[in-house]
C-alpha cells in the first residue's frame, strides 16, 4: 500500500508539472510518514538527515566546478577558434560543417562534461554558420544537440560523477577511462548519418563557396583550447590532482584563457557567469539531495529486493532483462533528464546488475549511453531544447533528422552490450 502510494504520488506530481526534485522529496517524505505513524515525529527526523547525507559527498564538489567551466568556455571564444581549426583540417564541402560541429562538440566534452553547456557553446557558433552555408535550421539544431550528447561520455562527465556517488564500487577515474572509447565511437556514429543526410538532401551547397581558414594561423588560435583537455585529463592520469581538483584547475585555466589570452571575458562578465553556473548547479544539487530521501524510503520499505527477485526469476534471461531495461530507460529518457533517471533508478537497477554479476563500470557506461540518447530524444531533450532555442525552430521540426542520429548512436549502445571490452579495456589498461 505505502509502496504504491510512493510511486503514485511521485507520478501524479510529475504529471501536474511539479519539478522532479520536489516530486522525489515529497513522495519520499510522505512514504516515510505513512510507514512511521506510530513513532515520534512520524520518522520525519530522517528527512533532514538524508537530505544532508545526499549532499555531503566530496566528489559532488566537482559538479558546480564543471558547470562553471562550461559557462566560462562558452564565453571564452574557444569554440569559434576550434571550429576554424577543424574547418582548416577537413576543408569545405557538403557535410563538412556538420562533421565539424560534432567533432568540436566531442572535443569540448573533454573540458566541461555538460551536454547543455556544450550545445550552447557550439550552437552559438555553428548554427549561424550552417544556416549561412545552406543547411536548414532544424537540421543544424539536431546536429548540435546530438554532438553535444557525447559530452557525458567523454571525460570529464557530470553524469559519471553522479553515478560514482550512487555506486561506490565504480570509481570516477575508472568511469572516465571507460567512457572514452564508447564516446569516440558515438561521435563517429553521429558523423556518418550527418554527412550522408547532407549529401542526400543537397544541403550545404553554398559551403563550397565559403573561404577555408589557413591551417597554421588557425592552429595557433586554437592552441589554448586544445591544451585544456590535455591539462585536465593528463593531470588526473599523472596523479597531479583528483577529478574534483581537476575541475577547479579547469575553472582557473578557462578564466586565464578568456580574460588574459583571448580577452573575450571582462570583469563585468564574471557576475553573470557565476550566477548562471550557480543556478544550474543548485538545480542539479537539489535534485541529488531530494532523491536521497526517495532512495531512503525505497530501502526502508524493502521495495528493491522483491523487484529484483521478480525480474531475475522472470525467465527472460540475462540479455532479455538487459533488453527490457534498455527499452524502459529509452522510454523514460523521452520525459526525464539523465541525472533524474540515475538518481531514481540506479538504486533499483544495481541489485539486478549484481544478481547477473555485471561489471558496475560497464553498467555505468551503458546507462550513460542511454542518457546521452535521451539528451536529444523529444519531447524532453535538454540539448535539443538549447539548440532549438538558438536556432529559433520548434522541436517538432527536428524529428525527421533526429531519428537517423538516434538510430546510428543506438548501434553503439548495442556494440557496448555485445562487446563489454569496448568500455572495460581502457580502465584495465590504465590500472583502475
Amino acid at each position: 500500500m505505502i509502496v504504491t502510494l510512493l510511486f503514485v504520488v511521485f507520478a501524479l506530481l510529475m504529471i501536474i508539472g511539479v519539478p522532479v526534485g520536489v516530486s522525489l522529496g515529497v513522495a519520499g517524505t510522505l512514504a516515510i510518514v505513512m510507514s512511521n505513524l506510530d513513532t515520534q515525529w512520524f520518522g520525519l527526523l530522517a528527512v533532514p538527515q538524508n537530505f544532508y547525507a545526499g549532499l555531503a559527498k566530496y566528489p559532488l564538489l566537482a559538479i558546480p566546478m564543471f558547470v562553471l567551466v562550461g559557462s566560462i568556455f562558452d564565453r571564452s571564444g574557444v569554440a569559434s577558434r576550434l571550429v576554424n581549426f577543424a574547418i582548416a583540417i577537413v576543408g569545405r564541402g557538403p557535410g563538412m560543417l556538420p562533421l565539424v560541429a560534432i567533432a568540436v562538440a566531442m572535443f569540448l566534452g573533454g573540458i566541461s562534461g555538460s551536454g547543455p553547456a556544450c550545445a550552447a557553446a557550439v550552437g552559438a557558433v555553428m548554427i549561424g554558420a550552417m544556416t549561412k552555408a545552406g543547411y536548414p535550421k532544424s537540421f543544424s539544431a539536431s546536429i548540435v544537440a546530438a554532438g553535444a550528447s557525447t559530452d557525458i561520455l567523454i571525460p570529464p562527465s557530470i553524469a559519471f560523477i553522479v553515478y560514482s556517488i550512487l555506486v561506490p564500487q565504480a570509481s570516477v577515474p575508472a568511469l572516465f577511462a571507460a567512457g572514452m572509447i564508447p564516446g569516440i565511437l558515438a561521435g563517429i556514429a553521429l558523423i556518418i548519418p550527418a554527412v550522408w543526410l547532407s549529401r542526400r538532401h543537397n544541403m550545404g551547397m553554398l559551403e563550397s563557396n565559403l573561404p577555408r581558414p589557413p591551417f597554421w594561423p588557425s592552429l595557433l588560435d586554437a592552441t589554448w583550447g586544445l591544451v585544456a583537455p590535455v591539462l585536465i585529463l593528463g593531470g588526473m592520469r599523472m596523479g597531479w590532482f583528483t577529478p574534483t581538483e581537476a575541475a577547479v584547475v579547469a575553472v582557473f585555466y578557462g578564466l586565464f584563457v578568456g580574460m588574459c589570452i583571448h580577452r573575450t571575458i571582462k570583469v563585468r562578465d564574471l557576475f553573470l557567469i557565476l550566477r548562471e553556473a550557480a543556478e544550474l548547479s543548485a538545480v542539479i544539487m537539489m535534485v541529488v539531495t531530494l532523491a536521497g530521501i526517495f532512495a531512503w524510503a525505497l530501502s526502508t520499505l524493502s521495495v528493491i529486493d522483491p523487484i529484483t527477485n521478480a525480474i531475475v526469476n522472470s525467465g527472460l534471461g540475462e540479455y532479455g532483462v538487459l533488453s527490457l531495461l534498455v527499452l524502459l530507460l529509452m522510454t523514460l529518457g523521452m520525459f526525464l533528464d539523465g541525472i533524474s533517471i540515475f538518481l531514481i533508478f540506479v538504486p533499483l537497477l544495481m541489485p539486478i546488475a549484481n544478481a547477473y554479476q555485471w561489471d558496475p563500470v560497464w553498467f555505468g557506461v551503458l546507462l550513460t549511453l542511454k542518457v546521452a540518447l535521451g539528451q536529444f530524444t523529444p519531447p524532453l531533450a535538454v540539448n535539443l531544447m538549447v539548440s532549438c532555442r538558438i536556432a529559433k525552430v520548434p522541436m517538432e521540426s527536428t524529428v525527421r533528422w533526429v531519428v537517423w542520429l538516434l538510430a546510428s548512436m543506438f548501434m553503439i549502445l548495442v556494440l557496448v552490450i555485445v562487446f563489454p571490452e569496448l568500455a572495460l579495456w581502457l580502465p584495465r589498461y590504465l590500472g583502475y
